[in-house]
């Protein structure tokens, strides 16, 4: 059974999720404030948090950043409110693994908890274990210990970013359009969010690429999509 720590100060918004989480067979905790949320998370082992950003007490940010600075990976699915792209970008920076904008349907909610839960189970599976480490020359990859470096120096990667890397990495030179990536990395597909892989190739371009605007990685299909270059030495 899954365990989900729910912290949302609307306790309208608070129930529902937690009765439709309930109804996927998940033990679900609320926290209604983020003092409290931060303690519960801090307490007991949880699969997934569902956080709002905008919280009485510690913000969502302030959480984020404390649960990240923990020797255990809990997967967050921030909540965030319609027009704050900034605090979305902040919320992913600081690793949240995926948000969604209020108003949201439950039902997609659901989806995107369970697509987290599909990925993090993948990774504990140990798949492909002969594909631990990329070596690209200047940049390497590490799946086990989830790191990256360019140019012997370590690059800060959200969840999300390394999981896009990752999966581009194992299919060097293979076109992949923005609904694709969303079903294999976010894994859920919807033309309205297919401008959320533009912002995590931009952001992931800005840290591994040389030069964002001429990039060696990560190079642009035009009217189709993306794919992963391996730079000749």
């Amino acid at each position: 059974m899954k365990r989900i720590l729910v912290i949302e100060d609307n306790p309208d918004i608070a129930f529902l999720v937690a009765m439709h989480l309930r109804d996927i067979g998940a033990h679900v905790d609320v926290a209604q404030d983020g003092d409290d949320g931060l303690k519960l998370a801090l307490a007991k082992p949880f699969d997934l948090v569902i956080l709002d950003l905008m919280l009485p007490g510690k913000d969502g940010l302030e959480i984020c950043r404390e649960l990240r600075n923990q020797p255990a990976y809990i997967p967050i699915l921030m909540l965030t409110a319609k027009g704050s792209e900034m605090d979305r970008v902040l919320g992913l920076e600081m690793g949240a693994d995926d948000y969604l904008t209020k108003p949201f349907s439950v039902r997609e909610l659901v989806a995107r908890a369970k697509a987290i839960f599909r990925r993090v189970d993948s990774l504990a599976s140990g798949e492909r274990v002969e594909d631990e480490k990329v070596d690209l020359g200047h940049l390497q990859i590490n799946r086990v210990s989830r790191s990256v470096s360019l140019h012997e120096k370590e690059v800060e990667l959200t969840a999300r970013e390394f999981e896009l890397l990752w999966h581009f990495v194992q299919h060097p030179g293979q076109v992949f359009t923005r609904s694709q990536l969303l079903d294999s990395v976010w894994g859920y597909g919807h033309d309205g969010y297919e401008h959320t892989v533009n912002s995590h190739i931009n952001r992931l371009r800005a840290k591994i690429e040389a030069n964002p605007s001429k990039p060696d990685f990560i190079l642009t299909v035009w009217g189709v999509g993306y794919k992963f270059q391996v730079p000749l030495a």
